[in-house]
């Protein structure tokens, strides 16, 4: 078996949270189907600096549940780093609010977007509380024809698991149409978004549902797989890149 593919979770364990005991169960079972071996580490949003560095040595990288972040610049750090570095990402929850802000700030402009959790009063709440709570909630979610969350589903709808008060807001969901690249994956019956894909990277996914949670019932979540297996990816053509030029090195 292959040395063990390091995953960052980024993120402010807590034990009490359902989404974080989950995790490392669900990343095992995917491990399992995948013959793998996986090696997930918690980061702190506290640890992580500007450029987020923390993470630069890891496969793929997870923003995980259980906003607000101790630092949220450093989880907008560590996903952009994902974003340009073409590193395998995952965001679910708050991975999601926060993957949808960052974007929306650094590559379409929006300065002001904000979180309206965190920043109540701002001019431009991206994020904003859900109409209905989420909280330990369950429902339909609807893939897009061509994304590539259908495809890993291999389905057109799946029955996904909640915990959050706060999403998108509808009014801004048209900033997601696909034309700079991050685009609506899924939705759910009322057309409200769950889901957001970019286009041309190898693997950037961030849902607002919590697939991980699966993993309590021994359930292995293709959605984690595939996360897993582009992590894997990413670390084989890492570990193929070094050997060349330490190869070219040696001549």
């Amino acid at each position: 078996m292959s040395d063990a593919i390091p995953i960052a979770l980024v993120g402010d364990f807590d034990a009490g949270v359902t989404a974080h005991r989950a995790i490392p169960k669900a990343l095992q079972l995917s491990a399992r189907r995948l013959g793998l071996r996986v090696a997930p580490e918690w980061i702190h949003t506290e640890a992580i600096g500007p450029t987020a560095q923390e993470v630069s040595r890891h496969a793929g990288i997870w923003c995980v549940p259980a906003s607000p972040y101790a630092n949220m610049a450093g989880a907008l750090a560590a996903i952009r780093r994902a974003r340009e570095s073409l590193r395998p990402f995952l965001g679910t929850c708050g991975g999601f609010q926060h993957a949808v802000l960052e974007y929306a700030r650094n590559v379409l402009g929006c300065t002001q977007a904000d979180h309206a959790e965190t920043a109540p009063d701002s001019v431009m709440p991206l994020i904003g509380r859900l109409n209905c709570s989420l909280v330990e909630k369950s429902g339909p979610v609807f893939f897009r024809e061509g994304s590539q969350l259908r495809d890993i589903y291999r389905a057109d709808r799946a029955e996904e698991q909640y915990h959050c008060n706060y999403g998108l807001i509808p009014g801004y969901a048209g900033l997601f149409d696909g034309s700079s690249g991050l685009r609506v994956a899924a939705t759910d019956a009322a057309g409200e978004v769950r889901a957001v894909e970019l286009v041309g990277h190898p693997f950037f996914v961030a849902t607002l549902f919590q697939p991980e949670r699966s993993g309590l019932q021994g359930i292995e979540h293709p959605l984690i797989t595939a996360f897993l297996r582009s992590a894997a990816e990413s670390a084989a053509g890492a570990a193929l890149g070094k050997a060349v030029v330490k190869g070219a090195a040696s001549k």
